[in-house]
Order: C-alpha cells, then sequence, then structure tokens
C-alpha cells in the first residue's frame, strides 16, 4: 500500500513504478482524493483486514490501547513537520495528564500563529515591498497612479495573505487534512466580510467607495460560485486550477484598467476625491502616522549615536529586538505580548534579511547581513520537507547542510572584505530575494505545525477537520487583518479598511484553492478529486454566498451609506451561522436518511 505522503512526488513514483514493473504504482490518471468531511484514511484495502482505521477512533478505545494504536495505524501518521503531536499526546503523556497535553498544545497553537503573523508582517511583506521597488513597479512618476493598485492586488494581497495561503497549500497537500484549506479559506470569508466589516461600519459609519466595492463582490461572488461547483462536481481539473489563478489575473488587469479610466476622467492633477474612492491621509497625517508606527522595525533598530560604529555594535544593535525608549513608554499589555514575540524575532533577525527602501542605507547591517548568507540557505535547507533535504547524505558521507556552511562561509566572507559598514554594496538587493525565500520557508514549516496540530486537536476533540478550518485556523490567520482594519477604521480611513476586507480575501481564495490543487497534480495526475461527504461544507460555502449577496443587496440600498445597524446585522449574521455550523458538527442538525 503506498503511504498517503508525499503527494507532490506521485507522478514520479508512478512513472519510476511502470519502469520497474512495480505493479503497486499508481496508474496515470488516477483521481487524487481529498476528503474535506470527517477523516476517511488512505488504502481502502487496509480497512477490510482491519487495519488503517480513523484516527479518531482512538479515543473510543481503552486508554492503555492509545499508545499502540496510533503507532500501529498508518492514518495515525503525520506528513511533514518536525514534531509527532498525535505520538506524543497518547504516548508521551499518561491518559490522566491529558488536558494538561491539550493545554500546551492550545498554547503553542497561539504562538505559531503570532510566528505567522511576525514573520508575515516585518518580513515577508517588506521584502516583497523592497522586491517590487527594485522591479521598478512603483518608482517610475509617469505611471505612479497606475502601477499604485497593481502593486497593492499582488505584492501586498500576497504578503497579507501569505498565511493563509501557506496553510491551504500545506493543508491540501494531504487528503486527510484538505477540509481544514476549504474551511479556512471559506471561514475566514464569512469572518473577514461579516465581523471585521461589521466592526468597521460600528467604529465608524462611513460612506463605502462604491465602484471598487460593487467590483470586488462581484469577483468574490463569481470564486466563491466557482467553488461551489467545484464541490458539487467533486473533482477539480487543471483547467479549473489554472482558471482560478487566470481569474485573479484578470481581477488584477480590472483593478489596473479601472484605475486607468478614473485617472483619465479626472484628468492630471489632484482632483477631490470622488464618492467611491478611498480617503488618503495627507502629508501632515502620513507624517504622523508614520512617526507613530510601532511595528515598524526601521525605527526600533537604529542606532542610539550617529557616530561611526564598529561591525560588532552594528551585530548587537541589529540583534536588538527591543528599543528600550519605546518600552519605557508603552502600556504593559504591549510589554506581555512583547516579551512573546522577542524569541521569534531574535531567530527572524538572525536568519532572514530585510531591505529597506525608504532608508537611506537600505537597511544595510554589514555583519548580520554577512551572517544572514549563511543562516538564510541553511535555514531553507533545514526547512525544506522537515529537514530532509538538509540531512541527506552526499555519496553516503557528507551531509547537505555541511556543504551549504561551507558554500555560505565562503560567501560570506567574500562579502564581508569586499564592502564597508557605510555604504550598501550595488548587488544589496539581492538580499531582498534572499529574505523573501527564507521567510517565505518560516511561514510554510509555521504552516505545517499549524495544520498537524489542528488535525491533532480534531482527533482528540472527535472534530472534523472542515470544523476546525472555518473557527481556529481561519481566526487565527484573520486576526492580524482584524486588529490592523479595525485601527485602521479608528483613525479615520474606514474605507480603506473596509475594502481591504473584501479584496484581500479575493485573493486567498483564488489563489489558495488554485494553487493548493494545482501543485498535488503531476502528469499522471491531472485531476484532484473533492469529495464533501459532510452537510457542514456546503452550510460553509452557503453561508458565505449568502453573506456576500446580502452585502452586495443592501449596501447599495443604503446608498452606501454604512452605519451600525449594517455592522450589527452583519454580526448578529456571523453569530447565527456559528451556531448553525456548531449545531451541524454536533449532528444536533443533520439530514435524516431517505
Amino acid at each position: 500500500m503506498r503511504p498517503a505522503g508525499a503527494l507532490s512526488l506521485a507522478g514520479a513514483l508512478s512513472l519510476a513504478g511502470v519502469l520497474v514493473g512495480d505493479s503497486r504504482a499508481q496508474p496515470a490518471g488516477t483521481l487524487l482524493s481529498l476528503d474535506l468531511g470527517r477523516t476517511v484514511p488512505p488504502g481502502g484495502d487496509a480497512l477490510s483486514h482491519g487495519r488503517g482505521l480513523d484516527c479518531r477512533e482512538v479515543r473510543k478505545r481503552n486508554s492503555s490501547e492509545w499508545c499502540r494504536f496510533v503507532r500501529s495505524n498508518p492514518d495515525c501518521r503525520l506528513d511533514g513537520g518536525f514534531l509527532d503531536y498525535i505520538e506524543g499526546v497518547f504516548c508521551v503523556f499518561p491518559p490522566r495528564l491529558l488536558p494538561l497535553a491539550v493545554t500546551l498544545y492550545a498554547l503553542w497553537l497561539l504562538y505559531l500563529f503570532i510566528i505567522l503573523g511576525v514573520t508575515a508582517e516585518k518580513f515577508f511583506c517588506p521584502n516583497l515591498s523592497a522586491i517590487s521597488t527594485n522591479l521598478k513597479l512603483s518608482h517610475n512618476v509617469a505611471v505612479f497612479s497606475l502601477m499604485f493598485p497593481l502593486h497593492g492586488v499582488t505584492f501586498l494581497a500576497f504578503g497579507n495573505g501569505a498565511p493563509d495561503v501557506f496553510s491551504a497549500v500545506v493543508a491540501f497537500s494531504d487528503p486527510r487534512t484538505a477540509g481544514l484549506a476549504i474551511g479556512a479559506i471559506f471561514g475566514a470569508g464569512v469572518f473577514v466580510t461579516t465581523v471585521v466589516a461589521g466592526g468597521i461600519a460600528l467604529v465608524k459609519p462611513f460612506t463605502a467607495a462604491s465602484r471598487p466595492f460593487l467590483r470586488d463582490v462581484i469577483f468574490y461572488m463569481v470564486a466563491v460560485f466557482l467553488t461551489f461547483m467545484i464541490l458539487y462536481f467533486g473533482r477539480i481539473t487543471l483547467g479549473e486550477a489554472l482558471g482560478y489563478l487566470g481569474l485573479y489575473v484578470f481581477y488584477v488587469f480590472t483593478v489596473v484598467l479601472c484605475t486607468w479610466i478614473h485617472r483619465r476622467q479626472r484628468g492630471e492633477g489632484l482632483a477631490p476625491p470622488a464618492p467611491w474612492e478611498p480617503e488618503m491621509p495627507t502629508d501632515a497625517e502620513e507624517q504622523e502616522s508614520s512617526g507613530t508606527n510601532s511595528g515598524d522595525y526601521g525605527e526600533e533598530y537604529q542606532p542610539l549615536l550617529p557616530s561611526r560604529e564598529t561591525s560588532l555594535r552594528i551585530l548587537t544593535t541589529a540583534l536588538s529586538p527591543l528599543d528600550y525608549r519605546k518600552w519605557r513608554r508603552k502600556p504593559w499589555y504591549w510589554r506581555l505580548f512583547k516579551v512573546f514575540k522577542v524569541p521569534v524575532e531574535l531567530v527572524l533577525l538572525l536568519t532572514v534579511p530585510v531591505v529597506d527602501p525608504d532608508k537611506d542605507d537600505l537597511n544595510w547591517k554589514r555583519p548580520l547581513n554577512c551572517l544572514h548568507v549563511l543562516t538564510s540557505p541553511l535555514l531553507c535547507i533545514l526547512t525544506l520537507k522537515s529537514g530532509a533535504y538538509g540531512l541527506y547524505q552526499i555519496q553516503g558521507i557528507f551531509p547537505v547542510w555541511g556543504l551549504v556552511i561551507l558554500v555560505g562561509s565562503f560567501l560570506a566572507i567574500i562579502i564581508f572584505i569586499t564592502t564597508s559598514n557605510e555604504e550598501p554594496p550595488k548587488y544589496h538587493c539581492v538580499f531582498a530575494f534572499l529574505g523573501f525565500l527564507a521567510s517565505a520557508m518560516w511561514i510554510n514549516a509555521a504552516a505545517t505545525e499549524l495544520v498537524n496540530i489542528l488535525r491533532t486537536l480534531g482527533i482528540i476533540f472527535q472534530l472534523s477537520n472542515t470544523v476546525l478550518g472555518l473557527t481556529l485556523l481561519a481566526w487565527g490567520n484573520s486576526i492580524g487583518d482584524t486588529f490592523s482594519d479595525l485601527t485602521m477604521a479608528r483613525q479615520g480611513y474606514p474605507r480603506m479598511a473596509f475594502s481591504a476586507c473584501f479584496g484581500g480575501i479575493i485573493f486567498n481564495i483564488l489563489v489558495g484553492v488554485g494553487l493548493g490543487c494545482l501543485l498535488q497534480m503531476t502528469s499522471s495526475q491531472l485531476v484532484v478529486k473533492l469529495e464533501p461527504d459532510s452537510l457542514l461544507v456546503w452550510i460553509l460555502a452557503g453561508a458565505l454566498g449568502l453573506s456576500l449577496v446580502f452585502s452586495f443587496v443592501s449596501v447599495p440600498a443604503q446608498c452606501f451609506q454604512l452605519g451600525k445597524a449594517y455592522g450589527i446585522c452583519l454580526i448578529l449574521y456571523y453569530l447565527a451561522f456559528l451556531c448553525v455550523a456548531l449545531l451541524t458538527e454536533f449532528r444536533v442538525i443533520h439530514l435524516s436518511a431517505i
């Protein structure tokens, strides 16, 4: 029986099986089955022999049999990741300490969300911005107004949606966790378009930007309808997966085209914002907001003295995740949260370079950047496939990680000798690509652990992957957007925050589903079969579609004047949806057998 893991290598294994005459190899055209309801373990033949039971069955057995059950059952094996959470909770902890294990897992789950948020906000997004700057996407003054929205709906959307997309790709990589992907993508969509959008209306009543709102809602409804049809027919083909990505490209083109048409209508010069155009802060407001941005690493890591510093002083200053002046004036809860983030930030500073085009020195820290030449490739090789490639022995003698250390050390010494502390080298932009790759590997590793621990919690509490996706995973991935959008609304920019609610999640669903399924296809496996055998999947899809239709009808009906009544309705709608979803999960609501 072929193991459930290594889905992306299925085609290669099939071809190898044909060449060597292995009858177990998977024939061409086989459907890759992704179960979106309760887990159905791979390997149907094992079921007929009493093996390969659903791992959730472990809770129905005597506690003395838990460890033996999970170690002998293939469905209890986690593909990828550095920690075996299932074996840990059922073998390492005695049964009477199961509540302690669950508590520790819950705390680790919260910390994984912190890792995802810090990595995306402080390292992934800045390097994406630097890459877009080096690619001249926004520095051409003649086309700045046209390329700025392109920058926002591509690079910024990728940066903000990185945790969601990486989580979806990781979840789609295993048939047993595919329900997490659908639950998280749809669940986050319902949460953002109801709770976050409603919260913005409650915090600051405003007039919505009409044309961008209608454009984004229409595109999102089309994406949800396509996903609904794919779930209805039970599979997604190569053309349909590419169609998801193509639809997002068309959305980007539409945004740019609408912006160009609007600029032409306004003519050259700065006309007052149209009723549907999001407000932009004035120069004074931009300066004030940039000066009070507590999340800006540039402010935290500025040297205290402007005099020439030694390499050791530059290294220690750049690696310090605390600004003591800011620490003294911040409230206690900010300090408490900062204490939890310091270990993550320190490790990220050691392994991920950040290029800042807004600084005169482009954030060039010579000793630290030379260290990054060694640590970033080492990080990538040790996190790829959970370290399998990094631990590989070349000719059975020398490990790959040792070769990376030798090459990285050689390059770091050359860069250190040929550069200075005061001026960045001409090739400093390469560090933005290196930082982008390293931060992406961090996000991928954290997302893998996140999916594995959610699956473990589902086994412990007998919950489906779908309900875990629409609750814990969706909430965790959306919490950053929630705080940022509500903060933006309080600062007087509710239209920007409201536009972000509907514009950002388009990227998540189109790229998350399209790319997640596309990466599971090979030359011999061009169809991914989706199996929504749970009523909850249809309730989730229907709830998202209904919430979009409600906003699509009610917002224009109010002449785009959104107040507290609209916000209360959206939040009540989400609470009702959550109650129905949980009642369905616990089979209080179910379909009667015919």
